[in-house]
């Protein structure tokens, strides 16, 4: 891969499919690092194909995927060519698994190249992809995927993940790829793994590629020194995360305290410390609420390549968020009557999980105990090894009976909300349950979203778009940057 600059401005990879490929190229048009979210993408690409593939955008991408058979098979399982009935629910795919089928290997595989395709047709700016090291079976096939659509960055944050650059390196040369598994339980003789062989996906040639770079989303020095000496591969730098940032935050340091909300408080020992950074010799870009010009200066000024900005992005014109839900948020935000809560219980990870408050979503607090609670999508399992020795799945926003018969305790599941199900929601793909009602959205949103209309182009307009964002981080650079050189080819815009 030829050496290229630092993008200066990093999109979020925010939910699922909120970080679109529409969203990630238009950001890899303007000069800066484009990302595609990489959680639950095979469900994301079936339920497109179910709804009729709108604009044939997945097909032209599974057209150019390179094993045919393998494309054949999805798109006679899942296309229905006019869309599905509105009273039709989505065909489920195989729920993640330490030992996935065929079917759902090649699913993986599929999806991600296609997401990543898409967000790289018609330019040479670069694209990333956003997965979380807590979503770990599907890691491998995932990653695969991506690396054969030509992904140029990979992020990853939501846990500590030592063994991927390693993985990387392992896959750009058709090697098998192993990744240890967190079981719950399992004892220190007792190791789950879960594997991805190139070669045998490839019919037995090595299918050579281009590693791509690796950025680990991290919240404190103390996790990236680590990271940078004792990954299994060359760490190539860091997005320092704050708890402003939305989506899953981590945890404060120390026992756990809550304001008067309910909400976990953070403190001087949550502030990254960017002497640190500056020692490693890696660039780092700073995220959680550094979506304003002179937030950029002052990252810059700090050592840093640059900055993350998802907020700014999750309700412009490109992302995948429903249009309804853009524009109520961009109404409240006008009024100054927005309200994001961090909740410490919401998320099945035990990650603070940050909340918008909407009406109509699951954000509503009698809204979760409405909801017939039920794992079917099952990216935010947990692991833990049964009394056999076997490895087992538990969620602690299944059905509480459930749960405990699995040896859960009752209390996890106190508050837990199906994040799987209603981030689908949010993009308009939520399932269709028996007593005819759609599965309800649930925002997620940093701090920063009660400032988007600072965004819009004019006073009067109604929405803004990701070069409106991106022009917007750079008018304070001025004369100090040099503009950016990107080639486009002809083709679609």
């Amino acid at each position: 891969m030829e050496s290229r600059p630092h993008p200066i401005i990093i999109q979020g990879g925010m939910g699922v499919a909120i970080s679109s490929w529409p969203l990630a190229r238009a950001v890899a048009r303007a000069g800066q690092l484009g990302v595609v979210s990489g959680t639950a993408l095979d469900v994301v690409l079936t339920r497109q194909l179910q709804l009729g593939d709108p604009g044939e955008h997945f097909r032209r991408a599974l057209a150019a995927f390179p094993y045919p058979d393998v494309v054949d098979r999805i798109l006679t399982r899942y296309f229905i060519p006019e869309g599905k009935s509105p009273k039709q629910p989505f065909r489920p795919v195989p729920l993640p698994s330490h030992e996935p089928s065929a079917e759902a290997i090649e699913l993986l595989v599929v999806a991600n190249f296609a997401e990543v395709y898409l967000a790289k047709e018609s330019h040479h700016g670069l694209v990333g992809v956003n997965y979380l090291e807590k979503i770990q079976t599907p890691l491998l096939p995932s990653l695969f995927g991506a690396m054969l659509g030509g992904v140029d960055y990979v992020l990853m944050g939501a846990g500590i993940p030592r063994t991927i650059p390693g993985v990387l390196d392992q896959l750009s040369h058709g090697q098998v790829a192993e990744l240890t598994l967190d079981v719950a339980g399992a004892g220190p003789d007792n190791r789950f793994v879960t594997r991805f062989d190139p070669r045998t996906f490839a019919g037995g040639e090595i299918p050579w590629l281009e590693r791509p770079k690796f950025l680990a989303i991290v919240s404190s020095a103390t996790l990236a020194t680590m990271l940078a000496r004792k990954s299994n591969g060359r760490v190539d730098g860091f997005v320092v995360e704050g708890p402003s940032a939305g989506g899953h935050n981590a945890p404060p340091r120390g026992a756990m305290q809550v304001n008067a909300r309910g909400e976990p408080q953070y403190g001087p020992r949550d502030v990254a410390d960017l002497s640190a950074f500056r020692a490693l010799d890696l660039p780092f870009w700073l995220a959680g609420s550094y979506g304003a010009p002179e937030r950029l200066c002052d990252a810059l000024e700090a050592g840093a390549a640059g900055i993350q900005v998802g907020t700014a992005f999750a309700f412009c014109e490109e992302s995948g968020l429903r249009n309804d839900l853009k524009q109520q948020t961009l109404a409240l935000a006008r009024r100054g009557d927005l309200d994001v809560f961090t909740d410490p219980v919401a998320s099945p990870t035990g990650f603070p999980f940050k909340i918008l408050r909407l009406p109509d979503t699951l954000s509503e607090m009698d809204a979760p105990s409405a909801r017939k609670r039920q794992c079917d999508l099952g990216y935010l399992r947990h692991a833990y090894q049964r009394t056999d020795g076997s490895l087992g799945w538990r969620c602690p926003a299944e059905k509480e009976e459930a749960y405990v018969q699995k040896g859960g305790a009752l209390a996890d599941t106190l508050g837990r909300k199906c994040l799987c199900n209603a981030l689908l929601a949010n993009v308009g793909l939520g399932q269709l349950r028996e007593n005819g009602e759609t599965e309800r959205p649930l925002v997620t949103s940093g701090d920063d979203v009660r400032h988007i209309p600072r965004y819009l182009p004019t006073s009067e307009a109604t929405s803004y778009s990701a070069q409106d964002v991106i022009s917007y981080l750079l008018s304070g650079m001025e004369g100090v940057l040099p503009s950016p050189q990107v080639s486009h080819k002809d083709g679609l815009v």
